[in-house]
């Protein structure tokens, strides 16, 4: 069994050569692959917040009373950090080590297990950061973002795409068929993109529901980005800043870990 130790010392600088390689692939495909990535949450924006927001109006949020617009676009920008970084180290990243045969390629190189895997998280990273930054200029487009703590959404999203990236890359070590995804995205995804405080506020939830709300992920992102875009600081930042970071480290070990299991049996 791989030790931590061990884990750790076969990293080096080379895992930028994966991130690069990825990044060059995806410069290519970004006019069919970007596209419908970012007009989703957009349409999310323009359906919920101008739709169903001008039914709602306004609503309590951390003692302040803000209109649903203001409360939905952080939420997409949130959900937009989650999709990019988890579909690429699910779907995508399957494909390339399972179809493509790209891992296998670039093992054939100097590089390790080891490299591989962190470049590939190192890009689901990037892509949550590209995410992020044209939903903030989409939402501060709209007169939706305070300045200048707006800014702090864009190393959150870094965080946050690390930590789902870690856990695409777990759940990919462990299927066998792709359709096999179709699982976690029901129990893990879809429950996170419903109850993760990203359409309305935890508080209406019952108190069981809230409890287990904020053992979800995607909660902590959403409360992160909308006190960063609302300008509202609060006790619990440390916590979900702690959340997120510890989570990336060990969801990250973890997916080195599989995933070495996975490719080098």
């Amino acid at each position: 069994m791989n030790t931590i130790a061990e884990l750790l010392r076969n990293i080096s600088w080379r895992a930028t050569r994966v991130w690069r390689r990825n990044v060059d692939v995806f410069l290519v495909t970004l006019p069919i692959e970007g596209l419908p990535a970012i007009l989703e949450p957009i349409l999310y924006l323009l359906a919920f917040g101008m739709g169903l927001g001008s039914m709602i109006g306004t609503l309590h949020y951390q003692g302040r009373v803000v209109d649903y617009l203001h409360f939905l676009a952080p939420g997409t920008v949130a959900v937009s950090i989650l999709f990019w970084s988890y579909f690429e180290m699910t779907y995508a990243s399957f494909i390339r080590m399972y179809y493509q045969k790209t891992f296998d390629a670039i093992l054939a190189t100097p590089l390790l297990v080891e490299d591989v895997i962190l470049g590939e998280m190192l890009f689901a990273a990037t892509k949550s950061l590209l995410a992020a930054t044209v939903m903030l200029c989409v939402i501060a487009a709209f007169g939706l973002v305070s300045w200048p703590t707006g800014f702090l959404v864009l190393p959150i999203a870094v965080l946050a795409g690390f930590f789902f990236a870690g856990i695409g890359l777990v759940f990919t070590s462990m299927v066998t068929n792709i359709s096999h995804f179709n699982v976690p995205m029901s129990l893990f995804v879809l429950p996170m993109f419903t109850f993760g405080g990203t359409f309305f506020p935890l508080e209406v939830l019952p108190s069981w529901a809230h409890a287990i709300a904020w053992c979800l992920p995607l909660t902590h992102v959403s409360f992160l980005v909308r006190s960063a875009t609302l300008g509202i600081a609060h006790p619990m930042l440390p916590f979900s800043l702690a959340y997120l970071g510890i989570g990336s480290i060990v969801f990250g070990i973890l997916a080195l870990h599989r995933m070495k299991r996975r490719l080098v049996p």
